[in-house]
């Protein structure tokens, strides 16, 4: 096998984070009185959210400050008085329990049983690890490397030096990193002289810059790239 081990992103790659965003949002803003508020301020919510998640793959930012920083501009925004320390906490525990994964990718972690499998995420350690703990992937890799515990975030190649220590690597070119953002998951793992896979299943245009090996739109295709099809399940890619 030309890869032997295969390095996931979570978010909007194994597991459908804009689903559990909005259910952990909308019981976070019921517990605070506001049922309907969710919905009203979703979209402000992800516009003032997506450029503070630039600001943290550029070293701008730390975890810890943009996880309050979104809600405080939101409600200054929205006018509403709400403690935006508290609603993060309560924020994060609530999406630690929704765990809700994309199309194929139970089959295809099933299917990629004869390779290590491991994730690098960047993201709070208590949730990702909570929300991979309550799904059918709990039992699927080999190591789990959240951004916050690492000490350094995607696309920063610290990050996966960390992972390869942990994933015990010797031989980087057995490495395939698959996510579906350019800016984080591809460009670092060009930078850390892995192949990477860009899962783009909205067929986006590449204007980032950014190349990588190889580029899928859905997740079982991934099982033409690395060659293998287990003859537990049977798939069609």
């Amino acid at each position: 096998m030309k890869y032997e081990t295969i390095i996931f992103d979570i978010d909007d790659t194994l597991y459908d984070f804009g689903k559990s965003e909005k259910m952990a949002l909308k019981r976070t803003f019921a517990e605070f009185g506001l049922p309907t508020a969710a919905e009203q301020y979703r979209a402000v919510y992800k516009e003032i959210s997506k450029p503070l998640w630039r600001e943290l793959e550029q070293g701008h930012m730390t975890l810890a400050e943009l996880g309050v920083e979104r809600f405080r501009r939101l409600f200054e925004q929205q006018q509403v008085e709400i403690d935006a320390c508290r609603f993060n906490e309560i924020y994060l525990e609530n999406l630690g329990q929704e765990s809700h994964l994309i199309p194929g990718a139970v089959e295809l972690c099933r299917c990629l049983r004869g390779f290590q499998l491991g994730v690098i995420t960047n993201g709070f350690g208590s949730v990702q690890k909570a929300r991979i703990a309550g799904s059918p992937l709990a039992d699927c890799f080999s190591a789990v490397i959240v951004s916050e515990e690492a000490g350094c975030q995607k696309p920063d190649p610290g990050i996966f030096d960390y992972a390869f220590t942990k994933l015990a690597i010797s031989n980087k070119s057995k490495v395939l990193m698959v996510g579906d953002s350019l800016t984080s998951d591809i460009q670092g793992g060009n930078l850390a002289g892995i192949d990477t896979c860009w899962f783009n299943p909205g067929h986006k245009k590449n204007t980032a810059g950014i190349t990588p090996t190889y580029e899928i739109s859905k997740l079982l295709d991934l099982l033409k790239i690395v060659g293998t099809v287990t003859d537990r399940i049977s798939v069609s890619v």
